[in-house]
């Protein structure tokens, strides 16, 4: 029985990720054509409005509930503004992590978690404002051992391939996840689509219809 971690992916400079901070999920995910949108079933744990938004690079965790050996394992290598993603193969019976070892990863700056498992201690994690958690599932039933799994290496997280390093976003409608070459190269295109939406939020406001700000063709008018 084994935990493997592999080394710590580090791709992606502060400076590659600075612009994507004020793109909405939702611009993001319709750019990519819907590549990176994780399972909308892992939902933010805060009400929408409460959320603190998730931004920051992940580092990947493969767990075998009832066993949470890489959720511990983890907290050793995580670094300011890493955001844990936690596979756990949608299992809503053990929770994979709660408040003592999301408190250490809060004190240790991680950004935040996400779970494709159930996690407990939601009040205490829900009132953290500087601390993003999105969880598929609630349980008070926590681990059972801590001998197995696997960090830092590609995992499965609501259907979407997660890698190391990787740019973990998150808002109220959900999350996604970008690719290094995804950020490095897309940004103009994401801060495009913005400066387009800004045009038609202004149009509508100086009483154009939707029609037009829209380019939608006219309906034909039943007799």
């Amino acid at each position: 029985m084994t935990i493997l971690v592999h080394p710590t992916a580090d791709p992606l400079a502060p400076a590659d990720m600075e612009g994507w901070r004020s793109v909405p999920v939702a611009v993001a995910v319709d750019l990519m054509g819907g590549v990176g949108h994780v399972d909308p079933s892992i939902r933010p744990l805060s009400p929408p409005g409460a959320q603190p938004r998730l931004f920051g690079r992940a580092v990947t965790v493969g767990c075998e509930p009832p066993d949470f050996g890489a959720v511990v394992r983890v907290l050793d290598i995580i670094g300011p503004g890493d955001v844990v993603m936690i596979a756990a193969a949608g299992n809503r019976e053990f929770a994979m992590i709660g408040e003592i070892l999301g408190g250490h990863l809060r004190r240790r700056g991680g950004a935040g978690l996400v779970c494709d498992g159930a996690i407990r201690d939601v009040a205490t994690l829900a009132g953290w404002p500087d601390f993003s958690v999105y969880t598929r599932s609630v349980t008070p039933r926590g681990p059972l051992s801590a001998e197995r799994g696997v960090v830092n290496a590609p995992v499965v997280i609501g259907r979407q391939i997660v890698r190391p390093g990787d740019l973990v976003i998150g808002d109220d409608d959900g999350l996604v996840v970008l690719s290094p070459d995804t950020v490095r190269t897309r940004l103009k295109d994401a801060l495009d689509r913005l400066a387009l939406e800004a045009r038609w939020i202004e149009s509508l406001a100086g009483g154009r219809t939707a029609q037009e700000t829209f380019g939608a063709p006219s309906a034909e008018r039943q007799p």
